[in-house]
C-alpha cells in the first residue's frame, strides 16, 4: 500500500543578502533559525542549474510555519527583487496575522522592508469600529507580506 499522507514542510525564498534577510525575519519578525545547510553540485539536477552550485540555506521557524532562505553564491541570484503584480501566476504572498498592524509595519520598515501605505484597507463593523485592518508590505527582496488583524479568521477549519 502506498503512503499518500502529505505534510506541509516549508516555503523557500531566494534572497540577495543572507544576513539582511536573517535580520529581517529573525530580529524583525520573530522567526528563529533552526537549521543551516551548505548545498553543492549534488543538487544540480534538482535545482535545474548548469553552473557550479554553491548555495547556503537557512531554515527559520515561527508558530509551526517554516521558511527556507536560499542564498546562491554560485550561480548568483537573478531577478530585480521588484514587487510582483498580485495577479501574476505563482506565489503571491505570505500572511502575518498580528495584534497591532502599526507596530508590525514600523518593524518591517526598520528592518529594510517596504510598506505600501496606499494598500491599507480598514473594514468597519456595524458600530463604525475598525474590525479588519490589512496592508501589503514586502521583505527586502520583494516578497509580498500581507499584515492583518481581524476578529475573523482568514481561513476557517473545515
Amino acid at each position: 500500500m502506498t503512503d499518500t499522507s502529505i505534510t506541509l514542510s516549508h516555503i523557500g525564498i531566494c534572497v540577495s543578502d543572507l544576513e539582511r534577510s536573517l535580520r529581517f525575519y529573525c530580529q524583525g519578525l520573530g522567526f528563529k533559525e533552526v537549521q543551516a545547510y551548505l548545498v553543492g553540485n549534488e543538487y544540480r539536477k534538482l535545482l535545474e542549474l548548469d553552473a557550479e552550485i554553491a548555495l547556503e540555506t537557512r531554515f527559520l521557524a515561527r508558530d509551526g510555519f517554516y521558511i527556507e532562505l536560499l542564498h546562491f553564491r554560485s550561480p548568483p541570484h537573478t531577478g530585480t527583487g521588484q514587487r510582483r503584480p498580485i495577479n501574476l501566476l505563482g506565489f503571491t504572498h505570505m500572511n502575518l496575522r498580528v495584534g497591532d498592524v502599526d507596530a508590525v509595519i514600523a518593524t518591517i520598515r526598520a528592518y529594510g522592508g517596504a510598506v505600501h501605505d496606499h494598500t491599507r484597507t480598514r473594514i468597519e463593523n456595524a458600530q463604525g469600529q475598525v474590525e479588519t485592518d490589512v496592508i501589503y508590505c514586502n521583505d527586502p527582496d520583494g516578497v509580498r507580506i500581507e499584515v492583518y488583524t481581524s476578529p475573523h479568521p482568514a481561513v476557517r477549519e473545515p
